[in-house]
């Protein structure tokens, strides 16, 4: 009959002397406990008869809770990757492998568990990070390829003898330019602030910022469009917020309503407290256009999401509003849309300052 060398046991051969200190199973079960692997013996009728400490912070359970369970699946020889289903409801991304060995005449399971659930996660971002990427790249190619291609007509008529002596013409030639112009940089504005959200890098610095001052700035931004934008109320209000992000939540609100709604734009800036004290700046802009339809508000600020029922030559990559509640939320606050039975309400909520305090 053959004896079978198993973990724990030890066959002296003839005259050999047992060396001092820890014996051979002591060193295995500090190996085991040591372990950063989780480690379990289960019995042919898939009973757990030992784990050690990595094994229970794993399962989330006790070692007597866990020892003398029962594992309630089959095992099969190999190894494979499992979703173990944590006592709290969570679960956590684990590779199993299992072997067979016999002690004291029992087979045994021996399952090694090894925790990759950080790093699954972190292939699936970067699995979507490169997804974006790729996406960010088709958008930005499609959506710079017509307005390219009109300032490309465009030069060429300019340089037509006829067009250029024509001083009226030429005029209308080149405002069509500038305006084609002014998309792209807006564009590239847009996917370069995104860029920086997807890098975690938009929360930038707050500040004391005048409320009311700041929406005249972005309005003289907006040239002969601010013609269309009718400003309420905001004296004396202060948001507390990074200045940058603030232009570029005001600015993507104002083109979204100048694109698809109609004027007037109306800004209103009020103040809002909690009743714990809390001090919040609500900025709402609204049009008078028809609206967005009840089944597309829900993915209204999703990245590169544009209401179907737009004309498909409208400019727009669907990028502004997902940058306006990124940055709001970035800097404290939010964004959100709120429907009028005659136009389009976008509403934006900042942290307020009272007096010189945050």
């Amino acid at each position: 009959m053959n004896d079978a060398v198993t973990p724990g046991s030890h066959c002296p051969s003839p005259g050999e002397r047992k060396p001092d200190g820890p014996d051979h199973e002591d060193i295995v079960r500090a190996v085991l406990a040591a372990s950063a692997d989780g480690i379990v013996a289960i019995d042919a009728q898939g009973v757990i008869r030992y784990c050690n400490p990595a094994a229970t912070e794993l399962f989330g359970r006790t070692v007597d809770d866990l020892t003398g369970s029962d594992l309630g699946s089959p095992l099969a020889v190999g190894e494979a990757t499992i979703d173990l289903v944590l006592p709290t409801g969570g679960s956590r991304v684990v590779d199993m492998r299992v072997t067979t060995t016999v002690f004291e005449g029992e087979r045994l399971h021996v399952v090694a568990l090894r925790d990759i659930t950080r790093r699954r996660q972190a292939e699936r971002e970067l699995e979507e990070a490169l997804e974006r990427r790729n996406v960010v790249v088709a958008v930005a190619a499609h959506q710079l390829h017509n307005p390219l291609a009109t300032i490309g007509l465009l030069v060429d008529v300019l340089r037509d003898r006829r067009a250029a002596a024509d001083a009226e013409r030429r005029t209308e030639i080149l405002a069509r330019i500038a305006e084609r112009v002014t998309h792209l940089q807006g564009l590239v504005r847009k996917l370069l602030t995104a860029s920086r959200i997807d890098a975690h890098e938009a929360g930038g610095t707050p500040e004391r910022i005048p409320v009311l001052g700041f929406l005249i700035e972005r309005l003289a931004d907006l040239g002969e469009r601010a013609q269309s934008v009718r400003l309420y109320d905001g004296r004396g209000l202060r948001a507390y917020v990074d200045r940058i992000a603030f232009s570029e939540m005001l600015t993507n609100y104002l083109e979204n309503a100048l694109s698809y709604g109609r004027p007037p734009i109306e800004v209103r800036a009020e103040e809002w407290t909690e009743e714990s004290g809390g001090r919040w700046v609500d900025i709402t802009v609204r049009d008078h256009g028809p609206g967005v339809a009840s089944d597309f508000v829900p993915r209204l600020f999703e990245r590169f999401s544009r209401d179907p029922a737009h004309a498909p030559g409208t400019d727009g990559a669907g990028l502004g509003l997902w940058i306006v509640r990124n940055l709001a939320r970035t800097n404290g606050g939010d964004a959100w849309y709120e429907p009028q039975p005659d136009g389009a309400c976008f509403r934006l909520r900042l942290p307020g300052v009272r007096g010189g305090e945050p």
